[in-house]
């Protein structure tokens, strides 16, 4: 199986995230950030529609743009049963609770994610999500790196909400407790700030490139995106 730096060959991946309403609007979207020479895409339904519907919607996608990098985030899934869904058609897959706990010696939760995964024989990358919005407070973020990379293809962390911005120093922490292993930022991107990041390896950004009001990409945003984040 390809490694991240295989696949992505660009010093930091750009990954915008498409919010997926309709076919159209997803295909669109996904021709607006291939354009823009991001590196691929991943597709989340943040309208309620089913994993089966979300991946009915990826196949069409991937049929359109049948050698570009598209993952999916079914927010419907644990994502320990997400696997057995996945053709090998799906680039990727992210979570935004990979169920990594700094206080356990012992991960039930992401060793069963992990067999799920290699039972499947997917051969896609996970970007497992930890220290992540919405979850549970963690103390100490670097051991909760060092023991999700163990677990996860691309550790994924996020700020304390969707739009707002990591903590530069926690990205540093976990990034210093890594080393070479990929870490991916999920939350509060933006053209302006991507240069404050450069220590991470992968940006999945959605809201700052936005149009007011919907769910569409602005293409001048987008194109100032992967600029600043190429540097």
């Amino acid at each position: 199986m390809p490694s991240f730096k295989e696949i992505f060959p660009n010093k930091r991946a750009v990954l915008p995230v498409v919010h997926v309403e309709t076919t159209r609007q997803a295909l669109e979207n996904t021709y607006i950030a291939k354009k823009a020479q991001a590196d691929g895409v991943f597709l989340i339904s943040m309208t309620g529609a089913s994993y089966k519907e979300l991946l009915e919607i990826h196949k069409k996608v991937r049929q359109e743009f049948p050698d570009f990098w598209i993952g999916v985030n079914c927010l419907d899934l644990h994502v320990a049963f997400v696997f057995e869904h996945l053709s090998q058609g799906v680039s990727g897959v992210w979570t935004d609770n990979s169920g990594i706990s700094e206080l356990m010696e012992v991960q039930d939760v992401a060793k069963m994610v992990k067999e799920e995964r290699e039972y499947s024989r997917w051969k896609g990358l996970y970007f497992g999500g930890v220290v992540f919005k919405y979850q549970r407070p963690v103390k100490d973020v670097a051991l909760a790196a060092r023991i999700a990379k163990n677990y996860m293809d691309v550790v994924t962390t996020s700020g304390s909400a969707t739009g707002v911005a990591a903590k530069i120093e926690q990205i540093k922490l976990m990034k210093e407790a890594i080393g070479d292993h990929p870490l991916a930022i999920a939350s509060g991107l933006t053209p302006e700030n991507v240069r404050d990041y450069e220590m991470a390896d992968a940006y999945l950004v959605a809201s700052s490139l936005l149009k007011p009001g919907t769910e569409e990409f602005d293409s001048k945003r987008m194109e100032d995106f992967v600029a600043n984040a190429r540097g």
